[in-house]
């Protein structure tokens, strides 16, 4: 199956692990993963203790209604990826093949 053959020891899967309706069957697939030699960074509900016992790193959002998951969740995903980009020596304010930009005024 095509994603389960891009895991690897040298790259990570970055999961979103909110303590929702899916927790259980998003756990299962992470086990899958980690049995398959893959790292894990998860980013999970506060005080959710199981999650360290699957994922190699956890970045922790508040417990909160499961309608505010989603966003609460992009804010770690957003700053793993600007970081990400500028160690990388990208440049953040000007992504590469960008077509269209936003002028504030």
């Amino acid at each position: 199956h095509g994603p389960i053959a891009l895991i690897e020891p040298s790259f990570p899967t970055i999961a979103i692990v909110p303590q929702d309706s899916v927790y259980e069957k998003t756990i299962s697939n992470l086990e899958e993963i980690k049995a398959r030699g893959g790292p894990i960074v998860a980013i999970a509900t506060e005080g959710d203790e199981r999650i360290l016992k699957v994922a190699d790193a956890a970045i922790f959002i508040p417990k909160t209604l499961e309608p505010i998951l989603p966003v609460l969740t992009t804010i770690p995903l957003h700053l793993l990826a600007y970081h990400t980009a500028v160690a990388r020596g990208c440049d953040v304010d000007k992504p590469r093949n960008l077509a269209k930009s936003v002028t504030v005024e």
